[in-house]
């Protein structure tokens, strides 16, 4: 039950208890589900960049700040060469924010059932199911989001020192993606608008702000002093550079399948509820945050799944509507309706989003229309072998770099053929680790037309074009190989020309 203080925000008198057995298992099942098949196809494009990244350690790159590379380097550390171990985080990650999403449906007020409604649907979330099979920024980036709406939740009702946790959680969220700032101005925003205005007559909000400025700053300096390539790369995405990129008029309906098209009802439900509800109207800033960001990354250019990390808390919201209709009426059936609806969302998800289809047989699928990245984890060890083979027949007296169009491929050289490396790319931040020695008198080039590199070498010979082996249509197959002699300029001057943000 919870009442209305008069003077204050929404304050919980009789908070009902975790379900902490159930949402421990349905947690605990999503990250044993992702563990089970996190060996599945191979590395992502993604996941080789951010292994030669770790190595470089910095404050910053010019495409992320640094957590997601430093953990890739430390689970290769740790265990070297396991697909498992370097994805074994993403597991975690998703089973926490399937958890969280369970106490925050509960912070919110919602008996036992929701809180188990709330996590199971976050449990079978595409989107969810999607980030925590890989590695990468957003993998945690979701994490943070689902953990700072928790704080958030508390802080707005309670106040006090939990802002400094909120503020602490934030600044290391913002070491692994800007993005969290996003979601923080977006409920400063809500709460101006929509309250409760009198949480800044306190200065714990201030003290917390602080905390998170001094976590944030190692990156932010950074930044500063590379020319604040991040807003490079954010105008690069938005001009479509990126493979995952989307057309501005497909990000409303890209919302309707980022968790599941049977459960778009929860999380609406969820969002109408924060903002019209009098019980939730602390939290009212949610729903105006949630709007807010869908007008601003649609403006921006911004990709569908931007805006993932808000449905936890739509969905913890969106629980307790469900359920007093599942009660209303025919609750025997309304329940096998919602049972049937959680079931098809995980069987369709983990057909789309996990490596269950045989990779001999995921040409002939629809994966690849839907998951870009399916086809991001297919052939890197064959690419490393066929690069290796054009090696083999260059005499081996000559000096060789392998010099790739874009980072996927200097990191699949890197991984599986370091006998060939260190690669090089100009693409984002392999771009600031520098051009080949200039003693490297024959290359191996990957990616590049004729056209360009007539412009920057005066002998061009194609040595063969990538082949998966698997008959997928992805990013790397056809890509030409060639050997290139005789750069037209030194490196000093040529590199410039090669480097590239996107």
């Amino acid at each position: 039950m919870t009442t209305l203080a008069q003077d204050g925000p929404l304050r919980t008198a009789d908070r009902p208890s975790v379900a902490w057995a159930p949402l421990a298992t349905l947690s605990a099942g999503l990250t044993v589900l992702l563990l089970a098949l996190a060996g599945g196809y191979g590395y992502h494009r993604d996941e080789l960049y951010f292994l030669r990244a770790g190595r470089e350690a910095a404050f910053g790159y010019v495409d992320q700040p640094p957590l997601t590379p430093l953990l890739a380097h430390a689970m290769d550390s740790l265990f070297p060469g396991s697909l498992v171990a370097l994805r074994t985080p993403s597991a975690i990650s998703a089973g926490l924010v399937v958890l969280l999403t369970g106490v925050i449906a509960r912070e919110l007020g919602t008996r036992r059932a929701g809180q188990v409604l709330a996590a199971a649907s976050t449990a079978v979330a595409a989107v969810f199911i999607a980030v925590g099979h890989l590695l990468s920024t957003t993998t945690l980036d979701v994490l943070a989001w689902t953990a700072l709406s928790w704080l958030l939740v508390r802080a707005l009702r309670d106040g006090g020192p939990v802002w400094l946790a909120t503020g602490a959680v934030a600044g290391l969220a913002l070491e692994n993606k800007t993005s969290p700032a996003f979601l923080l101005a977006g409920v400063l925003v809500g709460v101006l608008t929509a309250g409760p205005r009198s949480v800044f007559r306190s200065p714990w909000p201030w003290a917390g702000g602080a905390v998170a400025l001094l976590l944030w700053a190692p990156n932010l300096a950074w930044q500063a002093t590379h020319g604040w390539p991040l807003l490079q790369l954010a105008g690069a995405i938005a001009g479509g550079s990126s493979g995952t990129s989307e057309p501005w008029y497909l990000f409303l309906p890209m919302q309707l399948v980022l968790v599941s098209p049977l459960l778009v009802p929860v999380w609406g439900a969820g969002w109408w509820r924060l903002a019209r509800d009098p019980e939730l109207r602390t939290w009212r800033a949610f729903a105006v945050a949630y709007a807010l960001l869908t007008v601003l990354f649609i403006g921006t250019g911004g990709k569908p799944y931007y805006i993932a990390g808000l449905y936890p808390v739509l969905l913890a919201a969106g629980a307790e509507p469900v359920l007093r209709w599942v009660e209303r009426r025919a609750p025997r059936l309304r329940r096998w309706l919602v049972a049937a609806a959680l079931v098809s969302s995980l069987a369709i998800a983990s057909f789309l989003f996990l490596p269950v289809v045989p990779v001999t047989a995921l040409h002939a699928t629809p994966v690849l229309a839907v998951n870009y990245d399916a086809g991001e984890t297919v052939g890197w060890p064959r690419f490393a072998e066929q690069v290796e083979a054009v090696r083999a027949g260059i005499p081996a007296g000559e000096r060789v770099a392998v010099l790739t169009a874009n980072y996927g491929q200097a990191g699949a050289i890197d991984r599986f053929a370091p006998e060939l490396g260190p690669a090089y790319s100009g693409h984002n931040s392999y771009g600031t680790w520098g051009p080949p020695p200039d003693d490297a008198s024959t290359l191996i080039v990957v990616g590049y037309d004729r056209a360009d590199l007539e412009r920057w070498f005066g002998r061009i010979e194609q040595a063969g074009r990538i082949d998966n082996g698997v008959d997928l249509d992805n990013d790397e197959q056809g890509t030409p190989l060639w050997i290139v002699r005789d750069p037209l300029e030194p490196w000093s001057r040529l590199w410039p020309q090669l480097r590239h943000i996107g």
